[in-house]
């Protein structure tokens, strides 16, 4: 009958189509603020950046009675390079001192002996003290290389001449018998030549540091 539904009382299936009009809004809930961020842990000091994990302090007095053979402190302690240097000096004096050809510079050399001796001491203390100052987290202290690369040669034009004339002047002696007896009266000269420098070094360092009169002015 005209296409009516054979059971009229029967409810009428809801439409799926929206009604005329906009849909209401769904009310959204605000989402949470960002909780903060945790605070940052504070940064390792500049002298601990990079450093090998688990380093052990290093006992001031073991370093200085090391030290009394020169050279060794430095190496505990991680100076390797300045340690090897130190062992070089050492050397060197002793083989002077045991040489017959410079026993007229015997009394020069031994003081300078005594005091190099005092100075590793002193060093190598110094050097541990501020090593475990480091490893506190002082800030403005920086760690010995721990790679144990070997030390590497610089450069130094004072050393290289240093090391040019006493080896001419062995040479001499060993090669064509020439007498190094005056050094006994000469030797003070290169006392002069090593102040006059040290004076000239401290001269030309403050005329850099110190600006030139009206340099800012127009």
């Amino acid at each position: 009958m005209n296409g009516s539904p054979e059971h009229p009382d029967a409810p009428a299936a809801p439409s799926t189509r929206s009604s005329a009009g906009p849909s209401p809004a769904v009310p959204t809930t605000p989402s949470p603020a960002p909780s903060a961020a945790p605070p940052a842990a504070p940064a390792d000091p500049p002298s601990m950046q990079g450093a090998a994990p688990r380093l052990h302090r290093k006992s001031p007095f073991l370093a200085g009675v090391l030290s009394l053979m020169p050279g060794i402190g430095q190496v505990y302690v991680g100076y390797y390079k300045l340690g090897f240097i130190h062992i070089a000096v050492f050397a060197t004096i002793i083989a002077l001192l045991a040489s017959p050809s410079f026993s007229a510079l015997s009394p020069a050399l031994g003081i300078f002996l005594g005091f190099f001796v005092i100075y590793t001491i002193v060093d190598a203390c110094r050097r541990a003290t501020l090593y475990n100052l480091a490893l506190d987290g002082v800030r403005g202290i920086d760690l010995p290389d721990m790679n144990g690369l070997p030390p590497k040669l610089q450069g130094s034009v004072g050393g290289g001449v240093a090391l040019i004339v006493v080896g001419v002047l062995l040479l001499s002696n060993t090669l064509f018998g020439f007498s190094l007896d005056w050094l006994e009266s000469w030797w003070p000269l290169g006392l002069v030549g090593l102040g006059a420098w040290l004076v000239v070094k401290a001269r030309q360092e403050r005329r850099d540091a110190d600006p030139p009169a009206g340099g800012g002015e127009s």
